[in-house]
């Protein structure tokens, strides 16, 4: 073990403010200089790098050292988009008319918010304070909330930044730091204004990164001066800070409540299972629910309120199997016509419906809530009126992610309304022009882009409650509804292969193999297409380095769409199926007949991309 770790180290325990994470270092450190070999290759892991700050921030398990998210590491990210969102800002004031608006006190404010996760709490006081402490303007939420009420807030108060501690639907002991841009500095990087209130893309990622990069040598320089920290197990509130209460939420649910048409889709009766998954968006979704004329919503208790161990949801994603049980079994006993749920941060929105085909619960899909969604919104149109515009063009349009199923798109070009495929995430989808309705098959939805430039799971909720009962009113089952889109737009089914990795590095391996032995044929039908988004845009697009992005697609002969990617957020590589099959007729058997070929097609597709990825 080399003497610059051990002054590493040593330097990282001083800085650290969280006793917890210092005592375990220090026991390590002691132990390593006692020669023990176990303490040394604990050092040496956990030291061995640096969490990667990109486009989803940060997000990792708890711990100490550099490569786990705690109190330090937060705190040098905090430091670093400081002084990155100062420079930016010095660099614009030429660029306005009135330098007051970028160089005044009032112009610089951030907004943070926090989920209920171990530490979330903590680590938005201490991104408070050294905003604060700096003079800016923070706006702190007073308890968790979900991601979508943050991201509003960005918008409200014109921040110029917006953080929300979150991990999303990660496993308990993960927690995660993700970073909104909005007011005169994203107008500053972002002159058409599609970016204000919307996730970081790149280059500011990239330039964060390095100005974080430039806090931790200062920290760690052999002349920086001895640290002022006074570690405490207590982490309160900074004082001097603006708190955001339940007049915050309270305003975020009435413009919820404006995006309902209590004339053209009045109907209410509908009776609702809904999760919060342990999360935060359970009282929330509840009060919005039931103020909207959705008087029959059942939650489920056992995962009602907020906890940051998940106790019934090892893995609390409501896409992964079984996390819906407890909803599902709910719904059986109460006799349900929805079962709705949302991840632990609320911004995603999962279904279930009754399948009377099959006499059992299904659990809808993200290309089928997107598709049911986005077919609602082209028949009522835009939910809200004064969508984004740029100049010259003022028609409204749905997007969806690249991976996403391409029916959508398909609908949209029957009826003649614009629609746009982006890159994947929300971040690039907030950035389409005049955006309605946009969704990835994630589980993310849109439903008003206006007040909110984000997947939002809750009024996402909203919309499909009014949907559903809508349906049910017309005596058209959800499952009907599918096929009624399959008919119209064509039979697209969707699934997908995962491979898990054990190291980040390796992420790139699979995508990088690919790469140098292309396959010509994929479950027997030739390969007819290959983009590489590493180095070509999408149809349509214009190629530039900051929007390179590790996917390939390959489309065949057959009509299938495959796609492969890392994962932004998780150690495994996704692989996207796609088939297409049409219907013969709009008749319900015609359109059964297509959605089994389709199926039988998926299967060729999965069992072939399971071989070729060794997944």
């Amino acid at each position: 073990m080399s003497d610059e770790l051990l002054t590493t180290v040593t330097r990282w325990i001083e800085l650290d403010p969280d006793p917890r994470t210092r005592a375990e270092l220090q026991e390590l450190l002691d132990e390593a200089r006692a020669e023990d070999a176990e303490a040394r290759a604990a050092l040496s892991s956990l030291f061995a790098g640096r969490l990667a700050f990109g486009t989803a921030g940060l997000r990792a398990e708890l711990g100490a050292g550099p490569l786990r998210m705690n109190r330090l590491v937060v705190r040098q990210t905090a430091a670093g988009l400081l002084k990155y969102a100062e420079g930016k800002l010095a660099a614009a004031r030429p660029a306005v008319d009135n330098p007051h608006d970028v160089d005044g006190q009032a112009a610089h404010r951030i907004v943070i918010g926090y989920d209920a996760r171990h530490q979330s709490d903590e680590f938005a006081y201490d991104t408070a304070a050294i905003f604060r402490d700096a003079g800016w303007e923070a706006h702190l939420f007073e308890a968790p909330g979900p991601t979508p009420l943050l991201a509003r807030q960005v918008l409200v108060r014109d921040a110029e930044v917006g953080v929300m501690v979150t991990a999303s639907h990660n496993p308990p002991r993960d927690n995660g730091y993700k970073v909104y841009l909005g007011g005169e500095l994203s107008r500053f990087l972002e002159p058409d204004g599609l970016g204000v209130g919307a996730q970081i893309v790149s280059p500011a990622d990239k330039d964060i990164a390095a100005t974080i990069a430039e806090v931790v040598s200062a920290d760690f320089a052999a002349d920086s001066p001895a640290p002022a920290v006074i570690p405490s197990e207590e982490v309160t509130r900074p004082s001097g800070v603006s708190v955001l209460g339940q007049e915050v939420r309270d305003s975020y649910q009435q413009e919820a409540l404006e995006l309902l048409d209590p004339e053209g889709f009045p109907h209410r009766d509908l009776r609702i299972v809904y999760t919060a998954m342990h999360g935060v968006g359970g009282q929330m979704v509840v009060d919005l629910l039931r103020a909207g004329g959705f008087s029959q919503t059942i939650a489920v208790e056992e995962q009602f309120a907020p906890d940051p161990d998940f106790p019934t949801a090892e893995f609390p994603n409501p896409e992964e199997a079984g996390a819906l049980d407890l909803a599902l079994e709910t719904a059986a006993e109460r006799s349900a016509d929805l079962v709705l749920a949302n991840d632990p941060d609320a911004d995603r929105l999962s279904a279930a419906v009754y399948d009377e085909h099959t006499d059992r619960w299904r659990q809808l899909s993200g290309d089928e809530i997107g598709a049911l969604l986005g077919r609602h919104i082209l028949r009522r149109g835009p939910l809200r009126p004064g969508w984004q515009t740029e100049a010259g063009n003022d028609s409204p349009a749905i997007g969806n992610s690249l991976v996403s199923s391409r029916q959508l798109g398909a609908l949209c070009a029957q009826r003649g309304f614009a629609h746009e495929e982006t890159l994947t995430g929300f971040k690039w989808l907030a950035r389409v022009p005049n955006l309605v309705f946009g969704y990835e098959e994630a589980i993310g939805f849109d439903v008003d882009p206006v007040h909110v430039r984000d997947k939002d799971g809750v009024s996402a909720a909203l919309i499909f409650a009014e949907l559903v009962a809508d349906l049910k009113a017309r005596s058209i089952t959800v499952v009907d509804a599918l096929d009624e889109i399959a008919a119209e737009a064509g039979l697209f089914l969707t699934g997908q292969v995962t491979v898990k990795v054990d190291d980040l590095s390796r992420l790139g391996a699979v995508t990088a193999a690919l790469r140098q032995q292309a396959p010509a044929e994929i479950a027997g039908s030739p390969v007819t297409e290959t983009l590489d988004l590493s180095r070509q845009p999408l149809p349509g697009a214009e190629f530039t380095e900051d929007k390179a992005s590790d996917v390939l697609i390959y489309y065949t002969e057959a009509g299938d769409r495959v796609i492969v990617r890392p994962s932004g957020t998780e150690p495994k590589v996704k692989c996207y199926l796609e088939t297409v099959a049409e219907a013969s007729s709009d008749a319900a058997d015609a359109v059964s007949a297509a959605r089994a070929s389709a199926a039988e097609r998926l299967e060729a597709l999965r069992t072939a991309m399971t071989q070729l990825l060794g997944a």
